[in-house]
């Protein structure tokens, strides 16, 4: 199996359970993996000879107000998110359509369906991650690839770790248990889709609390 953003905290507990399952893992980071470059990410799925899993976890965050928000910065946010799991997907597909067998899931965001005020890239691009995945779902079902969307929710990762105390108390006050989820929950969870649902595709799961 194959993580993308492998070396960030969701990405590291997720190839820490399925390697205790016994799982052969590739967990790249940005360095091994730039997931914007077309050649590069062709040049790196090429080179493996069977791919059962595809996880694209690889993320990006710039927030900030709209009239505030630079397009570059809009550019960066939509390449790692969105462009990122087209150009995996599209390498992964190759070798998976071959094999007759196959899984992609999609690390989504709540926002996505929710708009969050000064997420408008973020939300965007996760928004399109589940838009590509139940058309990939449509168009691959036929070779046996399935192709799924999960929502973690909110958790305590470096990803926000850069947003302030009372940011994160706001977001858990939206929770209806009070608690967020956490990167070990959500492993297990694709554990379990992976291996537990082969029937299931097409698919968008959420993992938190929130309505």
């Amino acid at each position: 199996m194959v993580i993308t953003g492998g070396q960030g905290t969701l990405g590291q507990a997720i190839a820490a359970v399925f390697q205790e399952a016994g799982w052969k893992v590739l967990a790249p980071g940005k360095i091994e993996l730039d997931v914007r470059q077309s050649g590069t990410v062709d040049a790196w799925f090429n080179r493996l000879e069977r791919l059962d899993l595809l996880i694209n976890n690889a993320g990006l965050r710039r927030d900030a107000p709209l009239l505030k928000l630079e397009s570059g910065d809009w550019d960066q946010v939509m390449s790692v998110n969105l462009r990122g799991a087209f150009l995996c997907s599209r390498a992964a597909v190759r070798l998976m359509a071959r094999q007759k067998h196959g899984h992609i899931v999609g690390i989504g965001s709540h926002t996505a369906r929710r708009g969050v005020a000064g997420q408008t890239a973020y939300g965007a691009a996760k928004a399109g991650l589940a838009a590509l995945g139940q058309s990939l779902a449509a168009e691959f079902g036929p070779d046996n690839i399935r192709v799924n969307t999960v929502l973690p929710g909110w958790m305590p990762t470096a990803f926000n770790a850069d947003l302030p105390a009372a940011a994160h108390e706001a977001a858990r006050q939206q929770h209806l248990l009070g608690r967020f989820n956490t990167p070990l929950h959500t492993a297990r969870f694709l554990l379990f889709l992976h291996q537990q649902l082969p029937h299931t595709s097409g698919q968008t799961f959420a993992l938190d609390s929130r309505l």
